[in-house]
């Protein structure tokens, strides 16, 4: 017998984990997607309406910002070949970041590799063990990880609750240490948009950076899609500003902005900046000219929101659970069906795939124990005889299920 066969795998209990989740009903397999990020595409050879996307604006296949990219892989590439401290800076990278920066009304900006990178990479630069964060309980994965890098004191406060915020403020005021209260802009599983303008009075107030993360607001809230930021009319108030590049850009990659001061030191200390190489020309073209249509061409925006109003109020009538009831109401294209049991939202999921809607089952741990849904996500480029024809699908199999 070889030594190899002999061995022990180190590695095995991972497989009773899988057993445990394929018990429990919420293991899964990945969707292979086969054509383009559209919507009405192709996964696993079958042809699906899709909901699940966050291709807010269907810019992942505008004109314009395709032949961006081609254009600049003629011109410089397919890729950037260093990190950007060393020799992966070019041209077209700073020429994003100063568009975003006009774009948001700030200083300056900085691009990351990932919006999760973004959050993960500023938090953990900018606070130490000595220092404390407030942070809403339903706060991104990629913030809680950012906070746990800072080895900062964290302080969780109920979801959208500006009081216990402010409590939790009060309670370190007098403690020596930077504070940072951070909360999504809009948060992911339910789409509900955080309350900014109480948030931003009570970081003033007790003198604490105010951090927000608006992934799922850029392109989508605000004049032009500028975010919550814009939404609430914050300017001037919010310390930092997160996005993303990779959702209704339409392309990949998450930015910071925020004073030029605060760019530069996350040159100097920001780890996936330092670490990862920079984005290829084409990811950097192909975001420079999302950002322009975004400022010139509304016709997006407005039917994205055109969609969003006539599937929320069509899927309420059918009598899901959307939200509102036992958790927060939805105020923006995302749109959860709440079913509570993992193993049922699975089935549910698959059941929906079967008859030609991909809407994905999201369940413990991205979500807590009994709050299973589907989160449905429409786009601007969803005919509404397409978003007809999912909601009967959507009606009968949740009738078939035993769901309404």
């Amino acid at each position: 017998m070889s030594l190899l066969s002999s061995r022990i795998d180190p590695l095995a209990f991972l497989t009773d984990e899988l057993n445990a989740l394929r018990a429990k009903g919420t293991y899964f397999k990945l969707r292979v997607l086969e054509d383009e990020q559209a919507a009405v595409c192709t996964f696993d050879g079958r042809k699906v309406i899709n909901l699940a996307s966050n291709n807010y604006l269907g810019l992942t296949t505008h004109p314009k910002l395709r032949e961006a990219a081609l254009a600049a892989t003629r011109d410089y590439g397919v890729g950037s070949g260093a990190v950007r401290t060393i020799a992966g800076t070019m041209k077209l990278h700073m020429e994003l970041e100063e568009k975003i920066a006009r774009f948001k009304n700030v200083e300056a900006c900085v691009v990351f590799q990932s919006g999760f990178t973004a959050n993960a990479g500023t938090v953990s630069a900018l606070l130490g063990k000595e220092d404390f964060i407030i942070s809403d309980e339903l706060n991104h994965a990629s913030i809680i990880d950012g906070c746990r890098l800072s080895r900062a004191k964290i302080l969780v406060f109920r979801h959208k609750d500006v009081a216990h915020a402010e409590e939790q403020l009060a309670s370190v005021k007098d403690l020596p240490g930077k504070k940072l209260l951070i909360s999504d802009g809009v948060f992911s599983m339910d789409g509900d948009i955080g309350p900014l303008p109480g948030l931003c009075a009570a970081a003033e107030k007790y003198g604490a950076i105010m951090m927000v993360d608006d992934a799922h607001s850029s392109g989508v809230l605000g004049h032009q899609g500028r975010g919550t930021i814009d939404h609430c009319g914050m300017h001037g108030r919010v310390d930092i500003q997160v996005g993303t590049l990779s959702k209704a850009i339409g392309a990949l990659g998450g930015y910071v902005c925020g004073t030029r001061d605060f760019i530069e030191f996350l040159y100097h200390r920001a780890r996936p900046f330092l670490f990862s190489t920079s984005h290829p020309p084409s990811v950097a073209a192909s975001c420079i000219a999302a950002f322009d249509v975004l400022e010139s061409e509304p016709q997006w925006m407005e039917q994205l929101w055109a969609n969003t109003h006539f599937f929320k109020k069509e899927l309420g009538l059918l009598g899901f659970d959307i939200g509102g009831k036992n958790t927060p109401a939805s105020e923006t294209p995302i749109t959860p069906i709440i079913i509570g049991d993992g193993k049922l939202t699975m089935e549910f999921s698959r059941e929906l795939f079967k008859e030609g809607v991909l809407g994905t089952g999201i369940a413990f741990p991205t979500v807590p124990e009994g709050k299973a849904r589907i989160r449905t996500i429409v786009t601007a480029t969803h005919t509404q005889s397409e978003l007809q024809q999912a909601l009967e699908t959507l009606s009968r199999v949740g009738k078939k299920m035993g769901i309404v």
